[in-house]
C-alpha cells in the first residue's frame, strides 16, 4: 500500500514570518520539540513492550531524533545560545492529546496517528524553514530535516497498519488531519515549530 500524508491545510502565511522574525526562539523550541519526539518513540515502546513488531522501529526513531537534538544543540552551541530554561507546555500537542479516544486499543492507534500527523506537520515546516531562511548554512540542515519528518510519519502509520484493518487505519487517521489542522488554524503563531 502507498501512502501519500498530506496536511489538513498548509501552515499560515504569518507563521513562517513569525519563526524568522525570532529564530533563535524557534531554534530554543525546535530543539524541545526533538528532544520531546525522542521521548515519545521511547514512551511507546515503554508503554507497549508486548508489540514487539514495532520496537526497532521505535528504537531507530528515538535515536534519529536525539541525533536530530544533537545537531540542533550544536547549532544554539554555535549561535552562543542555551536551551529554553523551561519546556513550556505545547498548546497544539495538548489539543491533539484531549481528542485522543479512550481504551487502550483506541488509545495505542491514536498514539500511532498523532504522532504520524505531528511528524508530517514538522516536515511540512521544516520545507517552509529550508525554503525561506536567509541563513544558507541552515537550507541544507532544514531540507534534511523535512525528509526525515516525513519519512517518520509514514513509518509511524505502517506501524498502525501492522495491529489494525486498513480501513480503521485510514478513517482514523483522516479524523487526525482534519482535528490537526483545525488545531493548527486555531493556536496563535509563535515562533515555534507548532
Amino acid at each position: 500500500m502507498s501512502l501519500k500524508l498530506l496536511v489538513g491545510c498548509p501552515s499560515p502565511p504569518g507563521w513562517i514570518k513569525t519563526v524568522l522574525a525570532d529564530f533563535d526562539a524557534f531554534l530554543q523550541d525546535h530543539a524541545d520539540c526533538e528532544r520531546k519526539a525522542s521521548a515519545t518513540a521511547m514512551s511507546l515502546v515503554a508503554k507497549y513492550p508486548n508489540r514487539v513488531e514495532i520496537i526497532p522501529e521505535l528504537i531507530s526513531i528515538g535515536i534519529e531524533e536525539l541525533e536530530h537534538f544533537q545537531q540542533v544543540y550544536d547549532i544554539l552551541e554555535m549561535k552562543g545560545l542555551q536551551l529554553a530554561h523551561s519546556i513550556h507546555e505545547d498548546p497544539y500537542i495538548k489539543a491533539l492529546m484531549k481528542a485522543k479516544h479512550d481504551g487502550i486499543e483506541e488509545q495505542f492507534l491514536d498514539r500511532l496517528l498523532i504522532a504520524s500527523v505531528v511528524e508530517t506537520r514538522g516536515a511540512e515546516r521544516f520545507k517552509l524553514v529550508a525554503q525561506n531562511t536567509p541563513q544558507k548554512e541552515m537550507v541544507n540542515f532544514y531540507k534534511m530535516l523535512w525528509v526525515s519528518e516525513a519519512k517518520h510519519g509514514h513509518v509511524y502509520v505502517k506501524m498502525a497498519l501492522r495491529y489494525f484493518p486498513q480501513d480503521k487505519v485510514l478513517e482514523r487517521l483522516k479524523y487526525w488531519v482534519k482535528t490537526e489542522a483545525d488545531i493548527i488554524e486555531s493556536i496563535p503563531l509563535r515562533a515555534a515549530l507548532h
